[in-house]
């Protein structure tokens, strides 16, 4: 299987202020050094993509997409696909990422989307994928503007149904928030919190989707979800359902 996973990096700049004077510092971070470790150990070949680095290394045209069997999309809003430099700057004419994303599962790709802070609208609505193309692609229906639940009391997960890719865990290890979100018709939830769907599988034309609501690294992903001994089986097998 050839997995392309996009985004889960980011940039921090920060202000140290000491009495009268101050200074800055910046530092990069990936969030999904982990879990990729665990795809490859998984068999699953990974080509990443960092946040910043979608501008360069996106395909630019559907063939170039179909050398994937699947997409995964990972704390990085739909303006980072939509506003190309070539297009803010120049204003050249260029094809949209995220309509390619959606030819792709239509055609028979897989597409899994994973949350966090700019998954899904994300905080403050700014990931915003409610109004793009991924929309109809999803298996989930998305709230308008911020679609944060914080728990900083933790949550653990519950099994909705028998489905051989929860089952055989046990007790899932707890989380510390999630995107709300509502599963459309004809899906299957297979975790969920109250009344709310963490893990979701469904299907766009041809092609497979999923989404797990909840994060794959901290702060969401607590520590003992990081460190849980299924952690590398659970995210290799919902990789797998996608092709």
């Amino acid at each position: 299987m050839k997995l392309l996973f996009i985004g889960e990096s980011w940039v921090i700049h920060m202000i140290h202020t000491k009495g009268y004077d101050s200074f800055t510092s910046t530092k990069y971070e990936e969030g999904a050094t982990q879990l990729l470790t665990c795809l490859k150990d998984e068999g699953i070949d990974v080509t990443y993509v960092p946040a910043h680095e979608v501008q360069v290394r996106f395909p630019r045209t559907l063939e170039e997409l179909k050398d994937y069997d699947a997409i995964v999309i990972s704390d990085i809003g739909a303006n980072s696909f939509l506003l190309q430099n070539s297009t803010f700057y120049q204003m050249e004419i260029v094809p949209n990422a995220l309509e390619l994303i959606k030819q792709f599962v239509a055609e028979g790709g897989g597409l899994a989307m994973i949350g966090g802070y700019l998954s899904f609208m994300g905080i403050e609505g700014k990931a915003n994928y409610k109004n793009s193309p991924l929309a109809e692609v999803l298996p989930v229906l998305m709230e308008d503007g911020d679609d944060r639940v914080e728990m900083p009391q933790g949550f653990r997960p519950e099994a909705a149904k028998k489905h051989p890719l929860v089952d055989g865990f046990g007790q899932w290890p707890t989380l510390l928030g999630y995107n709300r979100l509502s599963a459309k018709e004809n899906t299957d939830i297979l975790l969920q919190h109250e009344a709310d769907p963490i893990l979701v599988l469904g299907s766009y034309e041809k092609g497979k989707t999923a989404i797990f609501a909840s994060d794959c690294a901290p702060h969401w992903g607590s520590r003992e979800f990081v460190e849980w001994k299924h952690y590398s089986a659970f995210w290799g097998g919902l990789m797998k359902t996608l092709v």
